[in-house]
This record gives C-alpha cells, structure tokens and sequence, in this order.
C-alpha cells in the first residue's frame, strides 16, 4: 500500500505538473476565502489583521477571541465538511459511473435528515442538541446499508443501486414532509433550518469529532484510489485483472457513506456539493482517482466555505443558511447534467 501511494505521488509531481498548478491556485483561493470570511461581521477585522491574529495564536483580544473561538472553527468545519461531501460524491460517481450519483441521490443526506428530524421531536428535551450529530450519522448508515440490501441481487448493479436510491429518497422525504406539517411550529422551524444545512454555531469541538473520521476515510480512499480507476473501465476489466469487484464496491460505498454522513451530521443537510465538486474537480485534473480525490475535496472545501461567507456577507447582518446557497448554485448544474448526460463521460 506505501509503495502504491508513493508510486501515485512521484507520477504526480513527475508527470502532472499543470495538475499540481491547478491545485496550488485552489488552495491559494481556499486560504484567501477563508481569510475574507474569519475577518468579516458584526466585529470587522482587516485581512492582515486576520493572519497576523492566526501567526501570533492572540486570544487576549477582542479581535482574537472573535476569530479563535467563532469565526476560526466554523471556516474550518464548512472545508473539512465540504472536502468530506466532495469525496463522497466522487466515489460514488466512480463506483456507480453515473455522473448524476450523489449523496444527495443514494438517500445518505435523506436518512440522517429523517433521524436528525425524528431526534428533533422526541429526543431533543431529554438528550440535548449534543447528540443529534450521532444519531444523524447512524441514519446515514441505516439508509445506506438499507439501499445496499435491496439493490442486491447476485452483487450489486449500479444502475439498480440509483434507483433504489431515489425510491428510498422519495419515501423519506414524503416522511420528514408530512411529519414536519404536524409537527408544533418551533419544531418544523428548527427541524427545517437544520436540512436546509448550516455551519451557523460551529465549535472546536465539532471540529475535533468530525477531523479524525475524515482524515482516516480519506487517507483510506487514496490507498483504493487504482481501484477506482480500474472499476471505471467496467466490471469484466476490474474481474478480469483479478480484483474482487463486490468486495471492493461494499468498501467503497461503505466509506463514501461513512464521509457523507459525518459530514452531514455536523452541519446539516447540505445539498449539491457532492454533485457538482467532483465535476469541477474532473475538468481541472482529469479522472485520475489519486489527484482527483485531493481536488474533489479542496473544490468541495472551496464551495462550502464559500457557501457560508455569501451567506454572512450577502445579507448581513442576517445570517444566511449555507445550503441555499449550495442549493441556488447547485439545482441549475444538475439540470445542466441531466440534459447533457449522454455526452458527459465519468
């Protein structure tokens, strides 16, 4: 597995170049997003204000207390939440080789919605908000592996596993519709800020809680990154050079739903980055799996991050939920998808 990675990394500094460029240009837009979105709000702090308050670690402050304590941690959990949606997506769009396969779409993001919704109403008084990330992840997993159980027949067949997937997302939606409708008033507002999805109220210690799961997750990926691409080329290509090709997809949807659901967990029902990321992510770095994944996921950072300062900046001093936006950009390109399907290649 080292000398899988290590073999990855030289062909990408040797041979990719343009590709290491194109990355280095979205982490420098990730940092300059990041530095615009700590500095602005009620408190307004000067972009070099902002940087010299993150080299020197000042928390005496005013300014540093408002950078280190609010505005610091919830930059941080939007990209570690995006990176974990972007990746998802991507292995779901390799495994599946269908363009339109999301979170969004495999019922991941309606499973916890419907938990985090349920929690909502007969949870919430005796438990706390503290444990609904965990329950919102346990709803991911439950749907996931409930869509993976009725799509089985002699393995799995993508295509069935997408329609699956809708039907499943149908339902649970009808659900958290109908019980949102009777639900008190308090309930439905709380109940619908949450799915719309949020970073509003972000801490250290969501931080903490959701960065192990994706450092490992991802970390995991990039080993089974060459599996990817061989499924890519179909399944007689994958069986036919030994690889075990159930196997390897229960894995790798198991593990893009575990990123999803963390994700999803922390910040709410945030829609479309797992969509549209790894199609942006694909036209700079093309559909190698190791350099895709690490774009997919700064792309992913870059788009919920940036979510989440258009919501505090648009229409301050409202604060604006991250999921419209990701909603109003992302709903069009998946229109877009779908008329341009046929042409599209994963």
């Amino acid at each position: 597995m080292k000398e899988t990675i290590k073999l990855k990394a030289r062909s990408f500094l040797q041979g990719g170049q343009g590709k290491g460029t194109k990355i280095t240009l979205l982490l420098v837009l990730l940092t300059i997003c990041g530095i615009i979105s700590i500095g602005i709000g009620t408190l307004s702090i000067s972009p070099l204000h902002v940087v010299e308050l993150l080299f020197t670690g000042d928390r005496d402050s005013a300014e540093g207390l408002v950078v280190w304590s609010f505005r610091l941690p919830r930059f941080v959990l939007a990209i570690i939440a995006g990176a974990a949606l972007a990746v998802s997506g991507t292995v779901l769009q390799g495994v599946v080789r269908n363009p339109l396969a999301s979170p969004d779409i495999v019922g991941v993001t309606s499973g916890a919605s419907m938990v985090a919704v349920c929690y909502l109403a007969f949870l919430n008084e005796k438990l706390g908000m503290g444990f609904m990330p965990l329950f919102a992840f346990a709803g991911a997993a439950l749907v996931s592996l409930f869509i993976y159980i009725l799509s089985w027949k002699k393995g799995i067949s993508p295509f069935r596993m997408i329609l699956v997937g809708l039907a499943v997302t149908s339902l649970l939606e009808a659900g958290k519709t109908l019980f949102l409708i009777f639900s008190p008033i308090f309930l439905t507002s709380q109940a619908q800020i949450w799915i719309t999805g949020s970073i509003y109220g972000a801490k250290w210690g969501n931080v903490l809680a959701l960065l192990p799961w994706f450092c490992v997750l991802f970390a995991l990926l990039l080993l089974m990154s060459r599996k990817l691409d061989i499924q890519i080329l179909g399944e007689e290509t994958t069986i036919s050079l030994g690889g075990r090709l159930q196997l390897q997809r229960i894995a790798l949807i198991g593990i893009a739903s575990a990123l999803a659901g963390s994700a999803i967990a922390f910040v709410g029902g945030i829609g479309f980055i797992g969509l549209m990321a790894p199609h942006i992510a694909r036209r700079l770095v093309g559909g190698t799996h190791f350099v895709l994944l690490i774009a997919s996921a700064i792309v992913g950072a870059l788009l919920l991050g940036g979510a989440d300062l258009m919501g505090r900046l648009l229409f301050s001093p409202k604060d604006v939920a991250a999921g419209v936006f990701t909603a109003v950009l992302g709903a069009p390109f998946f229109l877009y998808l779908l008329m341009t399907s046929r042409k599209n290649e994963v």
